[in-house]
Parts: structure tokens; C-alpha cells; sequence
């Protein structure tokens, strides 16, 4: 799988900017969709049939309330006014829940909060960039709708192979695949009597890729798109490191005894998939490379 490159998008506050926006966040933001440039957020008309899957207590207030982890650029971050929270799967999820008649409400949270509360009932729905894997299939139900793989990062010019990183210092973000990933290619490293690799552990992206443009840390690894979007928005600082490895599809997650709720979603998604305004919201933020054909619940 390969990552355009060439993103026509908002043009967002940046690495750095976005740090400050997210630690004086106070405000969820309440929204139908997002104006952006680049041929504007994609708009769905309600489907009758779609919306009549809905379960009573979803659609009982009209809106989907949806817990996001707004770091993550660029598939949901914080707008410039540090309270819209923006993306390519927010542009997508709008579309979705249109769809299904509803309007979406994004609730910004820590991300490793996000899956226990959707299981708490605390949101309806998790939309926050989550690989679909066995350990979350089993508390949750997962709707495919893109796929990324991990990518590294480092300075330009200081280039940090993701095969040869003992002794280094890497920067990635809490509760994600990538901790995993760096820790067993830590502890490789000292079993082959090599030094560790020093791991920092961020509750945003932005603050782990900030950490490597100040050179607090020698590398980073997260999902793809967001390697390639911190890329350009470092204005050259930060340059990619190594091949894009390990693709996996992301889910939205919903609650494991809201079966009904997670099937009418892939039933929407794959409606916008038809009618191509899937293709449309994905285009916008450069990321089509990582569009699917066959969304599905807990594949």
C-alpha cells in the first residue's frame, strides 16, 4: 500500500500549534459536516431503509454522540479555532450518519479512554483511527472502513531505520498497535545485546511528533497517513524512515451488544462507498491509497 502524498486540504495550525490547541481544549463540537477546501466535505441525503436499522435509542435525539481522539491528523485533529475537530474520518463519518438520518456529535477524549467508553454507553460510537485486531474484536464490534500500515519518522536528515534503532530514543503515541511494535523491537535489541530502544510514550501524536522535531527524541512510528501528513506539515523538519509495513484495516467501534447499530453502519458506509462520496471524503485529505470495497463488521 502506498500514501499520496499530495494532500489538498484545510490548511491546519500545525505540529506545534496543534499541541497548544489540544491542551486548552474545553469544548466538544456539534456538527452536520466540515467546510474545507480541496472540493468540500462530502453531504449524504437520509436513506429510509438505511435509517430504519438504526436502534430506537440511537436515533432517539437525532445524533450519533461519537468519542474521538482529536491528535490524530490527518484522519481527526483540531481545527484552528481549538474546538471543531476535523479529518478525513470525520468528513466520512458525517457522511455515514447521514446516511442513517442522523447528525454527529465529537466528544474529544484520550484515546485509550475511547474503547471502555464506548463500552460504558459513555459514547455511541468510536471514530479515532482503530486497527481492527483480535484483542478489540473481543470486547467490541469493529466496522471496517480504511486500511493503513505502521510508517516511521525522523528529522531530515538523521534518517533512523526501523531495523537498526537500538540506542535510540523513538517517540510513540499511548494505547496504539505501534507501542507494541517498539517494544518487542526493544526487546530484541537487548536479547541480541544490543542497548534498548528508549521508548516515550505521548497521549497525543502531536505531542510525540512535536518531540521529534525538537530533537527530544530520535524517530516516531504511527499510521501511515499520519507519518506523511506530519511530514508536511513540519515543512521539511521531518523526513520518512523505512517502508510502510504491517497494513491493517481501522474499525469504528461500537458497542458489542449494539449489533444492529454496528451492521446499519457498514450497511451506510457501503452506500457512500456506491455513490462515491467515500471516494470524494478520502480525496480531499490526499489519503485514497487506503480506501476499501467491502466494509464489514468485525472481519
Amino acid at each position: 500500500m502506498t500514501i499520496a502524498h499530495q494532500r489538498t486540504r484545510r490548511a491546519a495550525a500545525g505540529v506545534l500549534g496543534a499541541l497548544a490547541l489540544v491542551l486548552t481544549l474545553g469544548a466538544c463540537g456539534e456538527q452536520d459536516s466540515v467546510e474545507q477546501p480541496g472540493g468540500g466535505a462530502p453531504s449524504a441525503a437520509p436513506d429510509d431503509d438505511l435509517a430504519a436499522l438504526v436502534p430506537d435509542e440511537i436515533k432517539a435525539d437525532g445524533k450519533i454522540l461519537v468519542g474521538v481522539d482529536a491528535t490524530y491528523a490527518p484522519a481527526e485533529f483540531l481545527d484552528t479555532d481549538g474546538a471543531t475537530v476535523v479529518g478525513f474520518d470525520v468528513d466520512l463519518f458525517n457522511t455515514v450518519a447521514g446516511k442513517l438520518g442522523l447528525t454527529t456529535e465529537y466528544v474529544p477524549s484520550q484515546f485509550d479512554d475511547i474503547l471502555p467508553g464506548v463500552m460504558s454507553g459513555k459514547y455511541e460510537i468510536g471514530v479515532s483511527s482503530f486497527t481492527i485486531n483480535d484483542e478489540r474484536k473481543a470486547q467490541v464490534n469493529l466496522v471496517s472502513y480504511f486500511a493503513a500500515g505502521t510508517q516511521w519518522a525522523s528529522r531530515t536528515g538523521e534518517p533512523v531505520d526501523p531495523d537498526a534503532a537500538c540506542g535510540k530514543r523513538v517517540a510513540v503515541q499511548a494505547g496504539t498497535v505501534q507501542v507494541e511494535d517498539i517494544e518487542a523491537r526493544s526487546a530484541a535489541c537487548t536479547a541480541a545485546g544490543d542497548p534498548e530502544i528508549t521508548i516515550e510514550q505521548f497521549q497525543g501524536q502531536d505531542q510525540a511528533t512535536a518531540s521529534v522535531v525538537s530533537a527530544k527524541n530520535d524517530a516516531m512510528l504511527a499510521d501511515s497517513p499520519v507519518c506523511a501528513y506530519a511530514v508536511q506539515q513540519t515543512n521539511g523538519e521531518l523526513e520518512l524512515s523505512g517502508d510502510i509495513y504491517d497494513s491493517a484495516p481501522y474499525g469504528y467501534v461500537v458497542a458489542k451488544e449494539q449489533v444492529e447499530f454496528a451492521e446499519a453502519v457498514a450497511q451506510a458506509l457501503a452506500a457512500v462507498i456506491a455513490d462515491g462520496s467515500y471516494e470524494q471524503a478520502l480525496g480531499n485529505w490526499g489519503v485514497e491509497a487506503g480506501g476499501i470495497t467491502d466494509p464489514a463488521v468485525n472481519p
